[in-house]
């Protein structure tokens, strides 16, 4: 969430920079403003009147002392009736700050000064563009065609057992799978990242930490008898590895990546868009998560973006990148850029990664900090990409390597799969 210091610091230019996401925040942002300082006008009256009892209660030790009996009773009488004051005070004290904090809950984050601005996904711009596209004869079929026609994924047999966005993966389409899943995390490891094996399962004080709760709480499978919630990502579980902890600052960065199974309940979602691995409700990801000092994170972001490029450039995809517009960015980032890569046959792009620079926003509900050179503490910046989101690069690796003989596998993949044509 916003700081109170970024706030108060500018509430026009906050309440400016958050209709870039196209949020109102006027009433939202003047409300904390005014809230804050009552708070901290109660704050400083509670710690007058902490003063205050210490005056007294040395007072009373000296009247005692002198025998005054009935002047010390006077002046307990006196302290009697501060403390019923304190705990008004204390009362109101906990109502403003309850109040602020469900505010800023609400408020999203304010979006970095490089985002253009923009309502839909048809304003964001395209960056950088890479990679062959691939030119397919007129018999070319759909990845789900190719999945059925080679016994790859089986979309009936998940309908079966679960439902609809929850394929079997079969035979070399299984292999497939695990093939890319251990080049992202061999790739992950060659650029210094520590691989964590999460669970798969959060609290909810994860969820708010990295602010899927209350924001995507409709989005994300809620296990309502232990209040667990499956991950949607694992950004969630390893960035709370960070959660309440004040990191030395010369152990930054911390750089993790862990693979996952995602569960996300796309409610809503609906056409042809979500046909076969288009839009699943579980798929399996790598995510790569930085933790940094904020005068670091926007090259640790390049670095990030780099990476990802090159893991599709390996790939040997058509891609683009795409600087996402104000109106199309996530509740929690500052920035983010999504990578596309081109599915030959469906004529289209299709996303497979966003990574994201979230500034102070997440670690300031995490609390989540480092001890700098004055030996005082400061919110880290967290950031987090896909590297990669297997699904759509699936589809696309399907669709644009088919020949006549077969769907030919990557040079880069061979090594992992163990055969070099799926036929």
């Amino acid at each position: 969430m916003l700081t109170l210091q970024l706030i108060n610091q500018d509430p026009e230019e906050v309440i400016r920079r958050l209709a870039v996401k196209h949020f109102e925040g006027r009433e939202p942002i003047m409300r904390i403003v005014e809230l804050d300082k009552q708070r901290r006008a109660l704050q400083k009256q509670r710690d007058d009147n902490a003063a205050e009892l210490n005056k007294m209660a040395a007072q009373i030790g000296a009247l005692m002392k002198q025998g005054n009996r009935d002047e010390a009773e006077g002046v307990k009488a006196q302290v009697a009736t501060l403390k019923a004051t304190n705990k008004d005070i204390d009362d109101n004290l906990t109502a403003a700050e309850k109040e602020i904090t469900e505010i800023l809950l609400s408020v999203p984050n304010v979006p970095y000064s490089g985002v253009p601005e923009g309502k839909t996904a048809e304003d964001n711009v395209v960056e950088k563009t890479g990679g062959k596209m691939p030119e397919l004869g007129p018999d070319a079929l759909p990845h789900w065609d190719l999945a059925k026609k080679y016994n790859l994924i089986d979309f009936d047999l998940g309908v079966k057992i679960t439902g609809a966005g929850f394929p079997v993966y079969v035979g070399k389409g299984a292999r497939l799978q695990r093939a890319l899943t251990q080049f992202f995390l061999d790739e992950a490891g060659k650029a210094g990242y520590v691989e964590i094996e999460p669970p798969f399962v959060v609290n909810e004080a994860s969820g708010l930490g990295t602010g899927q709760l209350p924001d995507k709480e409709g989005q994300m499978y809620h296990c309502q008898v232990d209040n667990f919630y499956l991950i949607p990502t694992a950004e969630v579980p390893v960035t709370n590895m960070y959660r309440d902890v004040i990191i030395p600052q010369e152990e930054l960065p911390k750089k993790n990546c862990a693979f996952s199974a995602c569960f996300r309940r796309e409610a809503g979602s609906y056409g042809k868009d979500v046909r076969g691995l288009n839009r699943l409700h579980q798929f399996d990801k790598v995510e790569i998560v930085r933790i940094e000092r904020p005068e670091d994170s926007y090259a640790a972001l390049e670095e990030m973006k780099d990476h990802v490029q090159g893991l599709l450039e390996k790939l040997e995809l058509p891609w683009h990148i795409l600087r996402l517009c104000g109106g199309d960015m996530s509740f929690t980032s500052a920035i983010t850029f999504d990578f596309e890569v081109w599915s030959a046959a469906q004529e289209r792009w299709l996303e497979v990664s966003s990574v994201s620079n979230f500034e102070t926003y997440q670690a300031n509900r995490l609390k989540c900090r480092y001890r700098g050179d004055d030996k005082k503490t400061h919110l880290c910046h967290t950031l987090n990409g896909s590297a990669l989101a297997l699904p759509r690069i699936v589809a696309a690796l399907l669709e644009n390597n088919q020949t006549p003989q077969g769907i030919r596998i990557p040079a880069a993949l061979q090594r992992y799969t163990g055969f070099d044509i799926i036929d």
